[in-house]
Protein backbone atom coordinates (compact mmCIF):
# COMPACT_ATOMS: atom_id res chain seq x y z
CA UNK A 1 0.00 0.00 0.00
CA UNK A 2 1.45 3.39 -1.03
CA UNK A 3 2.34 5.97 1.58
CA UNK A 4 -0.34 8.28 0.14
CA UNK A 5 -2.97 5.57 0.63
CA UNK A 6 -1.87 4.92 4.21
CA UNK A 7 -1.98 8.65 4.97
CA UNK A 8 -5.42 8.87 3.38
CA UNK A 9 -6.67 5.95 5.45
CA UNK A 10 -5.38 7.45 8.71
CA UNK A 11 -6.82 10.87 7.88
CA UNK A 12 -10.23 9.39 6.99
CA UNK A 13 -10.54 7.32 10.17
CA UNK A 14 -9.26 10.18 12.33
CA UNK A 15 -11.78 12.59 10.82
CA UNK A 16 -14.72 10.26 11.45
CA UNK A 17 -13.88 9.76 15.13
CA UNK A 18 -13.00 13.45 15.50
CA UNK A 19 -16.48 14.37 14.18
CA UNK A 20 -17.97 12.08 16.84
CA UNK A 21 -16.13 13.93 19.60
CA UNK A 22 -17.00 17.29 18.06
CA UNK A 23 -20.67 16.41 18.58
CA UNK A 24 -20.10 15.86 22.31
CA UNK A 25 -18.06 19.09 22.48
CA UNK A 26 -20.57 21.39 20.75
CA UNK A 27 -23.61 20.18 22.68
CA UNK A 28 -21.71 20.28 25.99
CA UNK A 29 -20.79 23.91 25.28
CA UNK A 30 -24.38 24.64 24.31
CA UNK A 31 -25.59 23.14 27.61
CA UNK A 32 -23.18 25.31 29.61
CA UNK A 33 -20.75 22.56 30.62
CA UNK A 34 -17.08 23.41 31.13
CA UNK A 35 -15.13 21.41 28.55
CA UNK A 36 -11.65 21.09 30.03
CA UNK A 37 -9.92 19.31 27.13
CA UNK A 38 -10.72 18.93 23.45
CA UNK A 39 -8.04 16.83 21.80
CA UNK A 40 -7.39 15.97 18.17
CA UNK A 41 -5.83 12.54 18.64
CA UNK A 42 -5.05 10.94 21.99
CA UNK A 43 -2.01 9.92 24.00
CA UNK A 44 0.85 12.36 24.83
CA UNK A 45 0.10 15.88 23.67
CA UNK A 46 2.31 17.43 20.99
CA UNK A 47 0.87 20.93 21.01
CA UNK A 48 -1.76 22.75 23.05
CA UNK A 49 -3.29 26.16 23.62
CA UNK A 50 -5.98 27.37 26.00
CA UNK A 51 -9.07 29.43 25.28
CA UNK A 52 -11.18 30.21 28.35
CA UNK A 53 -11.66 26.97 30.28
CA UNK A 54 -10.81 24.65 27.37
CA UNK A 55 -7.37 23.33 26.45
CA UNK A 56 -7.22 22.43 22.76
CA UNK A 57 -4.67 19.72 22.05
CA UNK A 58 -2.93 18.00 19.19
CA UNK A 59 -1.97 14.57 20.52
CA UNK A 60 0.45 11.92 19.34
CA UNK A 61 -1.92 9.18 18.12
CA UNK A 62 -4.00 10.70 15.31
CA UNK A 63 -6.83 8.14 15.25
CA UNK A 64 -9.67 10.24 16.62
CA UNK A 65 -9.89 12.50 19.63
CA UNK A 66 -11.70 13.03 22.92
CA UNK A 67 -13.37 15.60 25.13
CA UNK A 68 -13.01 15.88 28.89
CA UNK A 69 -15.68 17.74 30.81
CA UNK A 70 -15.77 19.04 34.36
CA UNK A 71 -17.78 16.61 36.49
CA UNK A 72 -17.72 14.02 33.77
CA UNK A 73 -17.21 11.16 36.22
CA UNK A 74 -16.98 7.92 34.27
CA UNK A 75 -18.02 9.19 30.83
CA UNK A 76 -15.56 7.95 28.22
CA UNK A 77 -15.12 8.83 24.61
CA UNK A 78 -15.62 6.53 21.63
CA UNK A 79 -11.90 6.32 20.84
CA UNK A 80 -10.89 5.26 24.34
CA UNK A 81 -8.90 8.41 25.13
CA UNK A 82 -9.08 10.23 28.44
CA UNK A 83 -7.20 12.66 30.60
CA UNK A 84 -7.31 11.58 34.25
CA UNK A 85 -5.56 14.74 35.31
CA UNK A 86 -8.35 17.08 34.24
CA UNK A 87 -10.52 17.59 37.31
CA UNK A 88 -11.89 21.11 36.99
CA UNK A 89 -12.31 23.53 39.91
CA UNK A 90 -14.67 25.97 38.19
CA UNK A 91 -18.32 26.83 38.71
CA UNK A 92 -20.10 23.76 40.18
CA UNK A 93 -23.18 24.62 38.10
CA UNK A 94 -21.13 24.14 34.92
CA UNK A 95 -20.12 20.58 35.75
CA UNK A 96 -21.55 17.76 33.63
CA UNK A 97 -22.84 15.94 36.70
CA UNK A 98 -24.78 19.06 37.76
CA UNK A 99 -26.86 19.19 34.59
CA UNK A 100 -30.33 17.75 34.25
CA UNK A 101 -31.01 14.32 32.85
CA UNK A 102 -32.16 15.73 29.51
CA UNK A 103 -29.02 17.81 28.97
CA UNK A 104 -26.69 14.99 29.99
CA UNK A 105 -28.50 12.63 27.62
CA UNK A 106 -28.27 15.17 24.80
CA UNK A 107 -24.51 15.58 25.31
CA UNK A 108 -23.91 11.83 25.23
CA UNK A 109 -26.25 11.20 22.29
CA UNK A 110 -24.67 14.02 20.27
CA UNK A 111 -21.64 11.92 19.28
CA UNK A 112 -23.55 9.12 17.51
CA UNK A 113 -26.08 11.62 16.15
CA UNK A 114 -23.37 13.73 14.51
CA UNK A 115 -21.83 10.59 13.00
CA UNK A 116 -25.16 9.80 11.33
CA UNK A 117 -25.49 13.44 10.21
CA UNK A 118 -21.93 13.39 8.87
CA UNK A 119 -22.72 10.26 6.85
CA UNK A 120 -25.78 11.99 5.39
CA UNK A 121 -23.67 15.01 4.40
CA UNK A 122 -21.05 12.78 2.74
CA UNK A 123 -23.61 10.69 0.85
CA UNK A 124 -25.42 13.84 -0.31
CA UNK A 125 -22.15 15.57 -1.26
CA UNK A 126 -21.00 12.59 -3.34
CA UNK A 127 -24.39 12.48 -5.12
CA UNK A 128 -24.30 16.23 -5.81
CA UNK A 129 -20.71 16.22 -7.12
CA UNK A 130 -20.44 12.84 -8.83
CA UNK A 131 -24.06 11.93 -9.50
CA UNK A 132 -26.18 8.91 -8.64
CA UNK A 133 -24.77 5.48 -9.64
CA UNK A 134 -26.93 3.47 -12.05
CA UNK A 135 -26.11 -0.11 -13.08
CA UNK A 136 -25.22 -0.51 -16.75
CA UNK A 137 -27.23 -2.97 -18.83
CA UNK A 138 -24.20 -4.05 -20.87
CA UNK A 139 -21.93 -6.82 -19.60
CA UNK A 140 -19.06 -4.48 -18.74
CA UNK A 141 -16.78 -5.52 -15.89
CA UNK A 142 -15.98 -2.82 -13.34
CA UNK A 143 -13.43 -4.87 -11.40
CA UNK A 144 -12.28 -8.39 -10.63
CA UNK A 145 -11.71 -10.12 -7.31
CA UNK A 146 -8.03 -10.64 -6.61
CA UNK A 147 -7.11 -14.31 -6.92
CA UNK A 148 -10.52 -15.23 -8.37
CA UNK A 149 -11.17 -17.15 -11.60
CA UNK A 150 -11.68 -13.97 -13.65
CA UNK A 151 -8.38 -12.48 -12.46
CA UNK A 152 -6.59 -15.78 -13.14
CA UNK A 153 -8.03 -15.85 -16.65
CA UNK A 154 -6.76 -12.33 -17.33
CA UNK A 155 -10.02 -10.38 -17.21
CA UNK A 156 -9.67 -6.78 -16.02
CA UNK A 157 -11.84 -3.79 -15.24
CA UNK A 158 -13.15 -2.17 -18.41
CA UNK A 159 -13.56 -5.45 -20.30
CA UNK A 160 -16.97 -6.10 -21.86
CA UNK A 161 -18.17 -9.68 -22.42
CA UNK A 162 -19.95 -9.98 -25.77
CA UNK A 163 -20.34 -13.78 -26.01
CA UNK A 164 -20.16 -16.98 -23.96
CA UNK A 165 -19.12 -20.14 -25.83
CA UNK A 166 -20.00 -18.40 -29.09
CA UNK A 167 -23.48 -17.32 -27.96
CA UNK A 168 -24.04 -13.56 -27.99
CA UNK A 169 -24.46 -11.92 -24.57
CA UNK A 170 -26.99 -9.08 -24.69
CA UNK A 171 -26.30 -7.68 -21.23
CA UNK A 172 -25.17 -8.25 -17.66
CA UNK A 173 -28.17 -10.39 -16.73
CA UNK A 174 -27.36 -12.86 -19.51
CA UNK A 175 -23.70 -12.94 -18.46
CA UNK A 176 -24.66 -13.66 -14.85
CA UNK A 177 -27.12 -16.35 -15.93
CA UNK A 178 -24.48 -17.98 -18.13
CA UNK A 179 -21.95 -18.14 -15.30
CA UNK A 180 -24.46 -19.41 -12.74
CA UNK A 181 -25.71 -22.08 -15.14
CA UNK A 182 -22.22 -23.30 -16.05
CA UNK A 183 -22.22 -26.11 -13.48
CA UNK A 184 -18.51 -25.40 -13.01
CA UNK A 185 -17.52 -26.10 -16.61
CA UNK A 186 -14.95 -23.91 -18.34
CA UNK A 187 -16.48 -21.00 -20.28
CA UNK A 188 -14.94 -19.32 -23.30
CA UNK A 189 -15.68 -15.61 -23.05
CA UNK A 190 -15.41 -13.30 -26.04
CA UNK A 191 -14.22 -10.00 -24.62
CA UNK A 192 -13.70 -6.46 -25.91
CA UNK A 193 -11.36 -4.34 -23.79
CA UNK A 194 -11.60 -0.61 -23.11
CA UNK A 195 -9.46 0.09 -26.18
CA UNK A 196 -11.79 -1.84 -28.49
CA UNK A 197 -9.49 -4.85 -28.93
CA UNK A 198 -11.11 -8.31 -29.00
CA UNK A 199 -9.84 -11.51 -27.43
CA UNK A 200 -11.08 -14.78 -26.00
CA UNK A 201 -10.38 -16.07 -22.49
CA UNK A 202 -11.22 -19.33 -20.77
CA UNK A 203 -12.53 -19.07 -17.21
CA UNK A 204 -13.60 -21.82 -14.81
CA UNK A 205 -16.34 -20.70 -12.37
CA UNK A 206 -16.04 -21.59 -8.69
CA UNK A 207 -18.88 -22.45 -6.30
CA UNK A 208 -19.30 -19.91 -3.51
CA UNK A 209 -21.84 -19.08 -0.84
CA UNK A 210 -24.49 -16.66 -2.04
CA UNK A 211 -25.33 -14.00 0.56
CA UNK A 212 -28.03 -11.40 0.95
CA UNK A 213 -27.32 -7.77 1.80
CA UNK A 214 -27.01 -8.65 5.50
CA UNK A 215 -24.33 -11.26 4.91
CA UNK A 216 -26.58 -14.26 5.58
CA UNK A 217 -25.93 -17.31 3.40
CA UNK A 218 -29.02 -17.97 1.25
CA UNK A 219 -27.57 -20.60 -1.05
CA UNK A 220 -24.67 -21.37 -3.35
CA UNK A 221 -23.88 -20.22 -6.88
CA UNK A 222 -21.18 -20.50 -9.52
CA UNK A 223 -19.15 -17.30 -9.70
CA UNK A 224 -16.03 -15.97 -11.42
CA UNK A 225 -15.34 -12.92 -9.22
CA UNK A 226 -16.39 -9.92 -11.31
CA UNK A 227 -18.17 -6.68 -10.41
CA UNK A 228 -20.91 -4.99 -12.41
CA UNK A 229 -20.16 -1.59 -13.91
CA UNK A 230 -22.09 1.52 -12.90
CA UNK A 231 -22.21 5.02 -14.30
CA UNK A 232 -23.13 8.20 -12.46
CA UNK A 233 -26.15 10.20 -13.60
CA UNK A 234 -26.12 13.92 -12.66
CA UNK A 235 -28.63 14.99 -10.01
CA UNK A 236 -29.71 18.31 -8.51
CA UNK A 237 -29.02 19.49 -4.98
CA UNK A 238 -32.48 18.60 -3.64
CA UNK A 239 -32.36 15.15 -5.23
CA UNK A 240 -28.84 14.67 -3.84
CA UNK A 241 -30.12 15.47 -0.34
CA UNK A 242 -32.85 12.87 -0.79
CA UNK A 243 -30.30 10.30 -1.95
CA UNK A 244 -28.13 11.11 1.08
CA UNK A 245 -31.08 10.60 3.43
CA UNK A 246 -32.13 7.31 1.81
CA UNK A 247 -28.61 5.88 1.80
CA UNK A 248 -28.03 6.90 5.44
CA UNK A 249 -31.27 5.25 6.51
CA UNK A 250 -30.58 2.17 4.36
CA UNK A 251 -27.13 1.53 5.86
CA UNK A 252 -28.30 2.28 9.40
CA UNK A 253 -31.03 -0.34 8.99
CA UNK A 254 -28.64 -2.84 7.39
CA UNK A 255 -26.09 -2.51 10.22
CA UNK A 256 -28.72 -2.97 12.95
CA UNK A 257 -30.21 -5.95 11.10
CA UNK A 258 -26.78 -7.50 10.54
CA UNK A 259 -25.92 -7.18 14.24
CA UNK A 260 -29.24 -8.78 15.14
CA UNK A 261 -28.56 -11.69 12.78
CA UNK A 262 -25.08 -12.16 14.25
CA UNK A 263 -26.58 -12.46 17.74
CA UNK A 264 -29.16 -14.91 16.35
CA UNK A 265 -26.37 -17.00 14.80
CA UNK A 266 -27.70 -16.46 11.26
CA UNK A 267 -24.60 -14.51 10.17
CA UNK A 268 -21.08 -15.62 11.06
CA UNK A 269 -19.18 -13.32 13.41
CA UNK A 270 -16.02 -14.32 11.55
CA UNK A 271 -17.04 -11.81 8.88
CA UNK A 272 -16.59 -8.93 11.33
CA UNK A 273 -13.64 -6.68 10.50
CA UNK A 274 -11.44 -4.70 12.86
CA UNK A 275 -9.11 -1.72 12.63
CA UNK A 276 -6.66 -3.48 10.31
CA UNK A 277 -9.34 -4.30 7.76
CA UNK A 278 -10.83 -0.81 8.01
CA UNK A 279 -7.41 0.78 7.46
CA UNK A 280 -6.70 -1.55 4.53
CA UNK A 281 -10.04 -0.85 2.90
CA UNK A 282 -9.76 2.91 3.49
CA UNK A 283 -6.29 2.83 1.94
CA UNK A 284 -7.57 0.87 -1.05
CA UNK A 285 -10.41 3.35 -1.57
CA UNK A 286 -8.03 6.30 -1.17
CA UNK A 287 -5.80 4.80 -3.87
CA UNK A 288 -8.71 4.50 -6.34
CA UNK A 289 -10.05 8.04 -5.96
CA UNK A 290 -11.88 10.52 -3.78
CA UNK A 291 -15.40 9.35 -4.61
CA UNK A 292 -15.01 5.75 -3.31
CA UNK A 293 -13.11 7.05 -0.27
CA UNK A 294 -15.94 9.47 0.62
CA UNK A 295 -18.54 6.72 0.23
CA UNK A 296 -16.48 4.43 2.48
CA UNK A 297 -16.07 7.22 5.07
CA UNK A 298 -19.85 7.71 5.10
CA UNK A 299 -20.38 3.99 5.70
CA UNK A 300 -17.81 3.89 8.52
CA UNK A 301 -19.41 6.97 10.09
CA UNK A 302 -22.79 5.20 10.10
CA UNK A 303 -21.12 2.15 11.66
CA UNK A 304 -19.54 4.26 14.41
CA UNK A 305 -22.85 5.98 15.13
CA UNK A 306 -24.75 2.68 15.34
CA UNK A 307 -22.14 0.85 17.43
CA UNK A 308 -22.01 3.69 19.93
CA UNK A 309 -25.73 3.57 20.68
CA UNK A 310 -25.60 -0.09 21.65
CA UNK A 311 -26.42 -0.46 25.38
CA UNK A 312 -22.89 -1.51 26.35
CA UNK A 313 -21.29 0.23 29.35
CA UNK A 314 -18.40 2.58 28.41
CA UNK A 315 -20.10 3.26 25.05
CA UNK A 316 -22.48 6.19 24.65
CA UNK A 317 -25.40 3.77 24.52
CA UNK A 318 -24.38 2.38 27.91
CA UNK A 319 -24.48 5.86 29.45
CA UNK A 320 -27.86 6.49 27.84
CA UNK A 321 -29.06 3.20 29.38
CA UNK A 322 -27.90 4.39 32.81
CA UNK A 323 -29.71 7.70 32.26
CA UNK A 324 -32.87 5.82 31.29
CA UNK A 325 -32.68 3.78 34.50
CA UNK A 326 -32.08 6.99 36.43
CA UNK A 327 -35.19 8.51 34.86
CA UNK A 328 -37.30 5.50 35.85
CA UNK A 329 -35.91 5.24 39.40
CA UNK A 330 -35.73 8.95 40.07
CA UNK A 331 -32.09 8.61 41.13
CA UNK A 332 -28.87 7.27 39.60
CA UNK A 333 -27.63 3.72 40.03
CA UNK A 334 -25.22 3.31 42.90
CA UNK A 335 -21.54 3.81 42.15
CA UNK A 336 -20.86 0.13 42.85
CA UNK A 337 -23.27 -1.08 40.18
CA UNK A 338 -21.98 1.47 37.68
CA UNK A 339 -18.39 0.43 38.30
CA UNK A 340 -19.30 -3.25 37.85
CA UNK A 341 -21.12 -2.41 34.63
CA UNK A 342 -18.14 -0.38 33.40
CA UNK A 343 -15.77 -3.26 34.11
CA UNK A 344 -18.05 -5.65 32.22
CA UNK A 345 -18.21 -3.18 29.32
CA UNK A 346 -14.44 -2.86 29.17
CA UNK A 347 -14.10 -6.64 29.18
CA UNK A 348 -16.63 -7.03 26.36
CA UNK A 349 -14.95 -4.36 24.23
CA UNK A 350 -11.49 -5.83 24.78
CA UNK A 351 -12.79 -9.29 23.89
CA UNK A 352 -14.46 -7.90 20.76
CA UNK A 353 -11.30 -6.01 19.77
CA UNK A 354 -9.16 -9.14 20.16
CA UNK A 355 -11.70 -11.12 18.14
CA UNK A 356 -11.90 -8.70 15.19
CA UNK A 357 -8.12 -8.20 15.11
CA UNK A 358 -7.76 -11.99 15.03
CA UNK A 359 -10.22 -12.03 12.11
CA UNK A 360 -8.16 -9.36 10.32
CA UNK A 361 -4.89 -11.29 10.81
CA UNK A 362 -6.56 -14.52 9.68
CA UNK A 363 -7.68 -12.84 6.44
CA UNK A 364 -4.16 -11.54 5.82
CA UNK A 365 -2.60 -14.95 6.46
CA UNK A 366 -5.29 -16.68 4.40
CA UNK A 367 -4.67 -14.37 1.45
Amino acid sequence: MAIESIAGAIAAIALIIFVHELGHFLVAKRCGVDVLVFSLGFGPKLFAFRSRETEYRLSLIPLGGYVRMAGQDDLRDAAGGEDPGAVGDGDPARRFSAKGLGQRSAIVAAGPAVNILFAFVLFALVAAVYGSPVALDEARIAGVREGGPAATAGLTGGDTVVAIDGHTVAGWDELAAGVRGSDGKALVLSVVDAGGRSREVSVVPERHDQRDMFGEVIGEAWMVGIERAFENNPVGVIEAAGIGARQTWFWTRVIFETLARIFQGRVSASDLGGPIMIAQEAGRRAATGLEPLLRFMALISVNLGVINVLPIPVLDGGHLLFFGIEGLRGRPLSLRYRELAQQLGVFLLLALMIFVVFNDISRIVGN
